[in-house]
């Protein structure tokens, strides 16, 4: 299965970097970009892409704001966010709306082939190199205790799923971790994001570095 791809950069030179290193894999497809954000929702509509792929700063309309109107609408696309920064708080502040994850502007082409697939696959893209920096450094607004009275709604295994998303696994790491298939995880999983209320496994991991599981 082909994955499409929606790229938002406002640098031409970057924008058309990006492009190449995506479409050098044979099952992606960068179905249309733009310099900015403002004809995020025209564009999914029309070209339904798998992955949004986006800038946090640009002219008008800015990474931010792309997940803002995305992840509000129902089958949303997953959105990532691209920065030149390993801790931002424009990416922060991206996660709290929802986005799958984010990339560094000079991520390894391999590796951004590799994150694009994941995020399509349902999964987060946090780089296992910055993932502990993030959450650590993440103000979501929600206590400790809060975060703990949500996780004590799991059951145990739940919990231990929890916290290994906490810790940045794949759903392939859990299963080999936990001694599960991986559609058991993601049934898990499913019914973790339920309980917690969350938009993402991203979120799910905050929560559980907020609640102290990671």
């Amino acid at each position: 299965m082909t994955v499409k791809v929606l790229l938002l950069e406002d640098e031409e030179l970057v924008r058309g970097g990006i492009r190449m290193i995506l479409e050098s894999a044979d099952d992606i497809e960068v179905v249309a970009e733009d310099t900015d954000g403002a004809r995020v929702v025209e564009l999914t509509d029309r070209y339904r892409p798998d992955v949004v792929l986006t800038d946090v700063q640009m002219p008008e309309v800015d990474g931010i704001e792309v997940t803002r109107r995305l992840t509000a609408r129902p089958s949303a696309p997953a959105v990532v966010i691209l920065t030149t920064f390993d801790v931002d708080e424009y990416v922060y502040a991206a996660l709290r709306h929802g986005a799958s994850g984010f990339l560094l502007k000079h991520t390894p082409p391999k590796e951004l082939i590799n994150a694009i697939r994941v995020v399509a696959r349902g999964e987060a893209m946090l780089s296992p190199r910055i993932t502990k920096r993030l959450l650590a450094n993440f103000a979501t607004g929600a206590t400790g205790e809060l975060a703990r009275a949500k996780l004590a709604e799991l059951t145990p295994r739940e919990r231990d799923v929890a916290a290994h998303i906490g810790q940045g696994l794949s759903n392939g790491e859990i299963a080999k971790t936990l001694l599960l298939s991986e559609s058991t995880v993601k049934v898990h999983i499913g019914h973790i994001m339920a309980k917690l209320g969350a938009a993402n496994r991203t979120q799910v991991a905050i929560l559980a570095h907020d609640g102290g599981l990671a």
